[in-house]
Order: C-alpha cells, then structure tokens, then sequence
C-alpha cells in the first residue's frame, strides 16, 4: 500500500511552493518508514495518513466544511486512513460515516488526490501529532440532504470562496485557501 500511496503523491503537481515543499517532506517519509498508518489514537505513529473530502457544489464553488469538535474549527470532512486501506476508499467510508451520502468524485482529479498537505494538529499537547493529508475533490450541490455527525460536528455550512478567503485567522483549516486557489 506504500508504494500505491508514494505514487499518488509522485502524481500530485503542487500548486505552490508550499505544496511542493510539502510533497518533497512527505516523500521522504514514505522512503523512510513502513508504517504510515495510526495504529492508536490520537497520535501513533506520527505522522500518520489522513484522507480529507472537499466536497464542492460545482455551480458557484461553494464547499462544505464540517464545524469539528476536536479541532475547534471548520474543516473539509474526512478521516485517517485505516491501516492497509486505500484513501479512496477512507474517502467513501468517511463519507458515508460523517455525512451519510455516497461519494461523487469530481472531475477532472477523479479518484486522484488533488492537494497535499503537512499539517501539525491543534489541541492539547498529548494528543498533537503530524497529519499527512491526501485531499480529494467531490461534487455536491447544496440541495444535497445531508446527515452529519452530531457526535463529532457541531455544524456544517456551504461557504463560498470569498466567504474562505474572509474567515478569521484559526477559524478555517489552514491550508483550504490554498487548495481553493488551486482549483480556481
């Protein structure tokens, strides 16, 4: 499964030096251990893979972010990847588990990661660690009837680009104006 993941990461054109600096680190990571997966929550191994899902209502680009419990801010919908499980297939089980809709991968990315990301979580000290992130790229319209997960979400919200681009500094995952800009 490594060699599956170090490909899409080798496939991903980085949109910025950020994201190729990004993927270079996470290159070197995958040249480095055999164990890329969390084995125990919160934080072992780290870093570990993560699959995040934008989902993206294609008329206008708006995209559903998730108000998250445990982060404390609003972020695209997803999960860490299970241990030998593929991030397509995290994407689709997360999305059933968070949102209850199946998933409608957008083109022109497809089953392929979109963006790539490095990110140190947020929260108390214990549980900090390193999310390696493969982002992928949905379609939904926001007609979409959703289900989302009271236990981990206190909201979800379509929020436009500008609307990103506005939000207070910590309230929004870091990267998602970059990934935005990206797919404009």
């Amino acid at each position: 499964m490594r060699d599956e993941i170090r490909a899409l990461v080798e496939g991903l054109t980085p949109g910025d030096e950020r994201e190729a600096r990004h993927r270079e680190a996470t290159l070197a990571w995958l040249a480095s251990t055999t164990d890329i997966f969390r084995r125990v929550k919160p934080r072992t191994p780290s870093p570990h893979l993560v699959a995040y899902f934008l989902l993206r209502d294609p008329s206008d680009g708006a995209v559903l972010l998730v108000d998250h419990r445990n982060a404390g801010m609003w972020l695209p919908s997803g999960g860490h990847v299970e241990p030998g499980e593929h991030p397509v297939r995290t994407v689709r089980r997360e999305l059933r588990e968070e949102l209850g809709v199946p998933a409608v991968f957008a083109p022109p990315f497809g089953e392929r990661p979109a963006f790539l990301t490095v990110t140190e979580t947020v929260g108390p000290p214990e549980s900090r660690h390193t999310d390696v992130s493969l982002w992928y790229v949905l379609t939904a319209g926001r007609d979409q009837r959703l289900t989302p997960d009271p236990v981990e979400f206190r909201g979800v919200r379509w929020w436009t680009p500008a609307e990103v681009a506005d939000a207070p500094a910590g309230s929004v995952e870091p990267h998602l104006g970059r990934m935005l800009a990206k797919l404009a």
